[in-house]
């Protein structure tokens, strides 16, 4: 196998020709310590970057096997070699060398949440980063001296700094992977608990900012302390720090199964607990202030969103009677309303088996959440199309086992129908569920119950599999994320700005090529969304998130994947606009 001198060699006779002869670098170059592997090369400094994956023999890189001796373990310790790459990155290189993006070294790191990626591999024989590298060029003549000091000086040095255990922060190292194995074993306590979420005491959940998702910092950083009523303690593997003392149970709010309202004035910090409640189905790094947010995975994060998609979706628990005798059992458009928009949602996600609903009344659709008595009485149920969510929140827990936790500021009638209120009082939790419910029983409600009939199960829908095309022109796939909420798929573009538990750019790519890869897996004409998106997450337990790549073979670089959810799978396919969907 060629070795760096040989690779040296090669840049040098290279060195100031045009940029294509950079593809002569293709193939795999030995390391005293490891293996780089060239496996896409650039076409021009402005196109993508080259793609590159370094591989460490694990007898080089030394990482206790205790570190990834279960699925949980090796995901926290891949990220945390991803991010411990990335600072090593920022440290060590020079960055810009000619023009666009040449001498740039880069790999697909995330933020405040730890997923499983494709960017880091550890196995027991070897660990495996894949990057990507701005070939340097000057207009489009080869840099080769620039190139030599980025893959056989820089690089090297990047592996020696962060993916040798004797040059790592061990103690780091241990506690991020113990962090996150404590989070998932909240996450398996909390249905035996009777929970459908957990905020530990002592997390910081305000935010730097809207444009930033760190942690606020400061005397304006308030720690959450739970009330006594809802306090409870869950057991961890590993032990953690809580209030200045060592501790394997987990002090914190259990937020119960049923209807949940989140109460209380402007800025006190509803809208702030349910952020770190809808996050809170990822784990999250040391530091972040949430890491001991926990939410079951299989809540959804519902909104309204005008001018949405809607294709065959039996609406009528919602909205019925419509003008005109529009049928709302089959319902398609392309131009919902706000509260269409939010009834499609919430039914699309209870399709997929979502078992809690997070809603915001800043988000939601007026008209959809309720209708006062005044309303009632100056428009008649007989001329209202809308069932309000109001009144059917109560039966999709007691006849569906649907949970929701609702932000509510504005309306005292969901007193009625909540298992448990909490008011939030300047970013602190208060029980106020007794006051509530003797309020509603003292002022009695004007409004009356608008349900016309009993909310049956959701109809399953069956994706028609030959209107899925991902073709554009003369390429065969064509799929790109071009930011965290837009996908571009074939000739369609699929708007996710109303998912809202996307966190990563890598998982919104992760999205479309899921779609695509349920065509490649299924010979079947037609498929139900739920079994669809099912199917596609078990393939990626089986056989990891390679396997997204269409082009994937054995020494392929697939290195800028994150796993997304099987809900936002399905809500990009609902957003779909080619795609043909009919009941069941």
């Amino acid at each position: 196998m060629p070795t760096f001198d040989d690779l040296r060699n090669t840049l040098a006779r290279i060195d100031g020709r045009g940029y294509k002869a950079y593809k002569d670098l293709a193939g795999a170059f030995v390391h005293t310590h490891c293996t780089v592997c060239i496996d896409h090369v650039q076409g021009d400094p402005f196109a993508a970057p080259s793609k590159i994956r370094v591989r460490v023999p694990s007898t080089v890189a030394k990482i206790p096997p205790d570190l990834f001796s279960n699925k949980t373990r090796r995901i926290a310790l891949q990220d945390f070699l991803i991010r411990t790459v990335d600072e090593s990155i920022r440290v060590i290189c020079q960055g810009h060398r000619g023009i666009g993006k040449s001498g740039l070294i880069s790999i697909d790191v995330g933020g405040q949440e730890v997923l499983e990626r494709t960017a880091m591999v550890v196995t027991e024989q070897w660990i495996e980063a894949r990057m990507e590298v701005g070939l340097p060029a000057q207009g489009r003549t080869v840099l080769g001296r620039q190139a030599e000091a980025m893959l056989c000086q820089e690089l090297p040095h990047i592996v020696t700094k962060s993916m040798k255990w004797d040059a790592l922060d061990q103690q780091r190292a241990r506690a991020f992977v113990d962090c996150v194995e404590n989070q998932e074993a909240i996450r398996e306590q909390l249905d035996s608990l009777g929970l459908i979420a957990f905020v530990a005491d002592d997390s910081l959940l305000a935010r730097a900012s809207g444009a930033s998702d760190r942690p606020l910092e400061g005397s304006r950083a308030h720690a959450f302390l739970s009330p006594d009523s809802l306090r409870v303690r869950i057991p961890l593997p590993h032990v953690v720090e809580q209030q200045g003392q060592s501790t394997q149970k987990l002090r914190g709010l259990g937020i119960p199964k049923g209807v949940t309202l989140i109460v209380g004035g402007g800025y006190h910090g509803k809208s702030t607990l349910l952020r770190a409640l809808e996050r809170g189905v990822y784990p999250h790094i040391p530091g972040d202030g949430r890491e001991y947010v926990v939410t079951v995975s299989h809540a959804v994060k519902t909104r309204a969103e005008d001018g949405r998609r809607i294709e065959q979706v039996d609406i009528s628990g919602f909205i019925t009677n419509l003008p005109f005798g529009q049928d709302t059992t089959h319902f398609s458009t392309d131009n919902a309303s706000g509260s269409t928009s939010q009834a499609a949602t919430i039914l699309e996600a209870i399709e997929v088996n979502a078992t809690v609903l997070l809603l915001d009344e800043d988000t939601s659709a007026t008209n959809f959440m309720v209708r006062d008595a005044r309303m009632q009485a100056l428009v008649p149920k007989t001329h209202e199309p809308i069932t309000p969510f109001i009144d059917r929140i109560r039966e999709l827990y007691d006849q569906h086992g649907v949970s929701t936790i609702l932000v509510m500021g504005g309306c005292g009638d969901y007193f009625d129908v909540a298992d448990t209120v909490i008011m939030m009082r300047e970013f602190q939790p208060v029980t106020m569920t007794a006051e509530a419910h003797r309020i509603a029983n003292e002022q009695k409600t004007q409004r009356r119950m608008e349900v016309v009939s009993l909310f049956a199960s959701v109809r399953s829908r069956m994706i028609h599999m030959d209107s899925v095309d991902s073709s554009s022109g003369k390429r065969d796939t064509k799929i790109d994320a071009k930011a965290l909420h837009h996908v571009a798929f074939g000739h369609d573009a699929i708007d996710l700005s109303g998912v809202e538990q996307l966190v990563d750019v890598s998982q919104t790519r992760a999205v479309g090529y899921a779609i695509q890869l349920l065509v490649q897996r299924t010979t079947r004409s037609r498929f139900r969304i739920a079994d669809a998106v099912a199917m596609v997450d078990e393939i990626f337990t089986q056989e990891g998130l390679d396997c997204l790549d269409p082009y994937y073979k054995p020494g392929h670089h697939p290195g800028n994947f994150a796993r997304p959810r099987p809900y936002e799978i399905a809500a990009a396919i609902n957003r779909l606009r080619s795609v043909r969907l009919s009941q069941e």
